[in-house]
């Protein structure tokens, strides 16, 4: 029978929970998913019109549509998860499987040993992780081993054995590492109480622990036998130091997964805590590569069932940042305050962290994908047409009304081009007018550009308010350029970027690596514009009065000249104008010197 048209296949689905596989002209699988209601799910693929560029070539790319109906939601994720793993679909999102994970293992023999491995046998033994990196699982042996003595020999310890005389103690016995179970020394039931204990630890719950070392070190202190009373106390202190810095929330809140995420334009990033007892058992954060821009939503739900498999948790309720949907069996609890928001705030911290240092990883190891970041993130930002690859600042430095010049600074692909760096000295303004230079220089940058035929730049950043943003807009549109290239103008507070016809400023988040990239242009059209002026005023144009003032460099005079324009101005200014520009000690010097006088 050949295969029925996609037409037909969309009207013969199910209106029911299930997962859907997306097959090319080649019967290659493209993409899987999960729906509520397959048929409302998949129809809304060739129903809807898509933003999203990578969605258009899906669509257009689909041959044949395959799905699986299931019982319920959570079958649903579970299902799509594994089917990911499986063929790992061009246009799903990425899932990096956890075959390297270490684990701690409790084995399953007459005298358990505790070990680590990165190889889970079904053999009746008990295995606690996996754990995220191979520091925590030394950590936690190396706090087992202090506490317990444990045996680290891999002798078959049966009962007939042991009776037989077969073993002798080893150097561990002597050491007081172990207490020699191997010649029958110690009990399997004193042996399995402390395996018991480990269990417990491995779970997170100290409680037990710390009771039962405190009760022996109170008992040895009344026999007087206080060289094993410090031995205890010494025990009590390592486990109490471990827990003190696990716990970090309400002892009350036990067995419940925490989960956060943070994005951009490109990725995903989800935190994953587990607690137990109170205390953070297991902190894990998935990196995940957007492919269809999926939404935050989306990227939790699938990060939530992977994660939730990939450490075998059991845990019946998660905190949440959103509503998520991820089936009945599941309490979701999304927290507003206290301690279960402070918990949740704590993964969203760690997620972020993560984050940056992928992004500090990234700029070092792949400088493409960071640059391509950045742009995707400042066109977004700005609200732009295209990705600024090419940015322009123009800066004015008019310093006492002396020998005005400006700068223009550019950057590409958000690192400074220093070759493509200009002063300008400023030919037909006479005396201090910003706005008039600001015209001027822009001009005479675009009408040069255009001339040589050379590529202009898809931003031009003004330092300065409406007034400069207005007078450089004069110049772009007596060039034909107005509307051609994006521009925006910085106020005096960094926060605050002006747009042509726009009264309103946007605002920028002060963390924002956008506005990192704008104060690094402004501060190097400062720069480069003062290193000018400098170079073009002789020694002596330098030696004002202000410079006689014991404790006042040449920087601290360029940044007064700069503010007030005169030094007139400066020395007739309020003793909280000077501070504001210069800082409390360094007015003080300045305010006494001109009003002792």
């Amino acid at each position: 029978m050949d295969t029925p048209t996609l037409d037909i296949q969309l009207k013969t689905l199910p209106n029911q929970p299930g997962v859907y596989q997306y097959y090319d002209k080649e019967g290659t699988i493209i993409y899987v998913g999960k729906a509520k209601n397959l048929k409302k799910r998949v129809s809304s693929y060739f129903t809807k019109t898509h933003d999203n560029g990578k969605t258009r070539v899906l669509v257009k790319k689909i041959a044949n549509i395959k799905h699986i109906v299931v019982e319920t939601e959570t079958d649903a994720l579970l299902l799509e998860n594994n089917l990911i793993k499986k063929h790992k679909p061009r246009y799903n999102v990425l899932l990096k499987d956890d075959k390297s994970y270490p684990w701690i293992c409790i084995k399953n023999e007459r005298f358990p040993r505790v070990f680590s491995t990165r190889r889970v046998f079904k053999d009746g033994s008990e295995y606690f992780g996996p754990y995220t990196s191979g520091k925590t699982v030394h950590t936690l042996l190396d706090l087992i081993r202090g506490l317990y003595s444990l045996r680290t020999c891999n002798f078959n310890l049966s009962e007939e054995k042991v009776d037989a005389g077969k073993y002798k103690v080893c150097l561990e016995y002597h050491l007081g590492n172990c207490k020699g179970a191997c010649e029958g020394l110690e009990t399997e039931v004193e042996y399995n109480k402390n395996i018991k204990a480990i269990k417990e630890i491995l779970k997170g719950n100290f409680k037990d622990s710390l009771s039962q070392f405190k009760a022996q070190m109170r008992e040895y202190a009344d026999n007087m036998e206080f060289e094993l009373a410090q031995k205890i106390k010494e025990k009590v202190e390592v486990l109490e130091n471990y827990q003190a810095k696990s716990t970090i929330v309400n002892p009350k809140i036990s067995n419940v997964d925490v989960f956060s995420i943070m994005s951009d334009e490109s990725y995903g990033y989800v935190n994953f805590l587990q607690l137990s007892y109170g205390s953070i058992i297991r902190s894990h954060t998935l990196e995940i590569k957007k492919k269809l821009d999926e939404t935050d939503k989306e990227l939790l739900e699938l990060s939530i069932t992977e994660i939730r498999q990939r450490f075998n948790s059991n845990s019946k309720e998660i905190y949440v940042p959103f509503k998520v949907d991820l089936g009945e069996d599941l309490k979701v609890t999304i927290p507003k305050l206290g301690d279960k928001k402070h918990i949740l705030d704590l993964s969203l911290r760690n997620a972020k962290y993560f984050r940056m240092e992928r992004f500090k990883q990234i700029k070092i190891v792949d400088p493409d994908r960071h640059a391509n970041r950045i742009m995707a993130q400042m066109k977004v930002d700005l609200r732009l047409s295209e990705e600024p690859r090419h940015i322009e600042c123009f800066d004015n430095s008019n310093i006492q009304g002396t020998h005005p010049v400006a700068a223009c600074v550019v950057f590409k692909n958000g690192k400074p081009s220093k070759k493509d760096y200009r002063h300008f000295n400023i030919k037909t303004v006479e005396g201090p007018d910003d706005f008039a230079s600001m015209e001027e220089v822009v001009y005479r940058r675009y009408k040069r550009l255009l001339e040589e035929n050379q590529p202009l730049p898809q931003l031009i950043i003004i330092d300065g308010g409406k007034g400069q943003l207005s007078s450089a807009l004069k110049s772009l549109e007596a060039l034909g350029l107005r509307g051609t290239i994006a521009i925006i103008g910085i106020a005096k507070r960094l926060e605050e970027l002006f747009y042509p016809d726009d009264p309103i400023p946007l605002y920028l988040d002060k963390k924002s690596e956008t506005l990192k990239i704008i104060q690094q242009l402004r501060n190097e059209a400062h720069r480069f514009g003062i290193e000018h002026h400098r170079n073009k005023r002789s020694r002596t144009a330098l030696n004002t009065e202000l410079e006689t003032i014991t404790g006042v460099g040449e920087k601290t005079v360029v940044e007064l000249l700069r503010h007030f324009k005169s030094a007139k101005r400066v020395a007739n200014a309020k003793l909280d104008e000077l501070e504001a520009v210069i800082g409390v000690s360094r007015a003080e010097k300045v305010y006494n010197y001109y009003h002792e006088k």
